[in-house]
């Protein structure tokens, strides 16, 4: 913890003292080191950073602009991550570029700020997922694919395994999720895929931390689902393995969001985790060149975020580069239009809407099959949508899908109506996509 502590004071010094170059772009490392979900916090933030990192040692920054950053703690906790919020907002000499806040709850807390102040709002797999529709949502970015996506993909996953969609008719599945905004994202996408479907589904919530389940897996007992959907974070998903074990069902029958589907999630779990599935929206590993030009010019200069060099590659680590990528690029993206020079969060909101990453260019990143394509619009604040499945082998983490497609034509209407209530509540008058560039 003193570690820790020591190691956050150090970098908002140095933040604090690149403040006063002017060519530098302030970026908010609003997250978690510690607590019981610090290691999805520091593998993704420790990626995110090394990232950063590794733009400003080997390209001199962005353009010739700086990246800077600073560390808050949010521990995961709402309250704190609105301090970090408002601490961090004016930092840099044009603001902060871009939110991460790395946690739904603390999402939602602060979109009405983040909106009012104009500072745009990336949240890569979690969040808001009615977000996605950018009129009524001009500055929060449920990228590369909202919660709603991921949940189709899954079952579409299922229908696969089963022979078809149509087997799914009769079916049981139980959705055991973390009881919080994230844990109940998928609550109304699930209920309208059992209808259209024909399956029958039960949602049961773990409280949080998630280290107790002994009741609600002797309901998966009772229930004697055909399929359990775990939508956990932190100790809640090992936990869940070790009770499913004991319960005697197979954990290839189990299918995790991407949030329960990392080595901090498996490894703990022993031998219970073997066979086991989750979703995915990036994939292990550091055979990338990405991850070759991080180890090169940020480790091979005997710095970096990992004390644990064997995280690097891994799940959490891969993802916080992903953020990395998509944060720098929208970035570069706005200095197109702007100029090369530190850019306003406003600003920065635009390279985040017209952002394109195409197999040509995650290819010049090094990146090829290390994330999927994005296309961000006025009309789509998501900008992706598939998911890869990948399974635990016991050791290692296994891509056994390609890309698997959400299904759009259920989601979006439900994300235009959703956000069309929003809006009701909130007086808000949608954007008229057509007059945005």
């Amino acid at each position: 913890m003193k570690a820790v502590k020591s190691a956050l004071v150090g970098v908002a010094m140095l933040g604090l003292a690149g403040a006063a170059h002017a060519q530098e772009q302030f970026i908010p490392m609003a997250g978690y080191w510690v607590g019981p979900y610090a290691a999805g916090g520091s593998g993704i933030y420790g990626g995110f950073i090394d990232y950063v990192n590794m733009i400003n040692a080997r390209d001199g920054g962005l353009n010739g602009v700086k990246l800077t950053y600073e560390k808050c703690e949010t521990e995961y906790n709402n309250a704190r991550g609105v301090e970090c919020y408002e601490r961090l907002k004016n930092k840099g000499p044009t603001g902060a570029s871009v939110f991460h806040m790395l946690s739904t709850g603390i999402t939602y807390s602060v979109i009405d700020k983040a909106t009012a102040d104009k500072i745009p709002v990336i949240s890569i797999g979690y969040g808001r997922t009615d977000a996605s529709d950018g009129r009524v949502f001009p500055y929060i970015f449920p990228l590369v694919t909202n919660y709603w996506s991921q949940n189709t993909a899954k079952i579409k996953f299922i229908g696969m395994k089963e022979g078809g969609m149509d087997k799914l008719k009769g079916k049981k599945i139980v959705n055991i999720y973390h009881d919080s905004a994230y844990g109940k994202e998928t609550i109304p996408v699930l209920d309208a895929q059992a209808r259209k479907y024909g399956f029958t589904v039960t949602h049961i919530p773990v409280p949080h931390p998630g280290n107790e389940q002994g009741a609600q897996w002797l309901q998966v007992r009772q229930i004697k689902p055909d399929w359990v959907i775990l939508r956990g974070w932190g100790v809640m998903n090992p936990t869940a393995l070790k009770a499913a074990a004991r319960a005697g069902f197979p954990r290839d029958k189990i299918i995790g969001v991407w949030w329960s589907g990392a080595e901090e999630d498996t490894i703990p779990a022993g031998d219970a985790a073997k066979g086991y599935i989750a979703a995915g929206f990036n994939v292990a590993g550091d055979g990338y060149p990405v991850i070759g030009e991080i180890k090169k010019h940020v480790y091979g200069k005997g710095k970096g975020e990992m004390e644990d060099k064997s995280r690097i590659g891994s799940i959490y680590y891969n993802r916080g580069v992903v953020h990395g990528i998509i944060t720098v690029e929208a970035i570069r993206k706005a200095q197109e239009k702007y100029g090369k020079k530190p850019l306003t969060p406003e600003q920065v909101r635009w390279g985040i809407e017209n952002l394109a990453l195409d197999e040509a260019r995650l290819k010049a990143l090094g990146a090829t099959g290390f994330m999927q394509p994005l296309k961000v619009t006025c009309l789509d604040h998501e900008g992706g949508g598939a998911v890869k499945f990948q399974q635990w082998d016991g050791a290692k983490w296994k891509v056994i899908t390609d890309w698997v497609q959400p299904d759009k034509e259920l989601v979006r209407p439900m994300i235009e109506e959703s956000a069309a209530k929003y809006a009701k509540e909130k007086g808000i008058t949608p954007r008229d996509c057509s007059k945005e560039s």
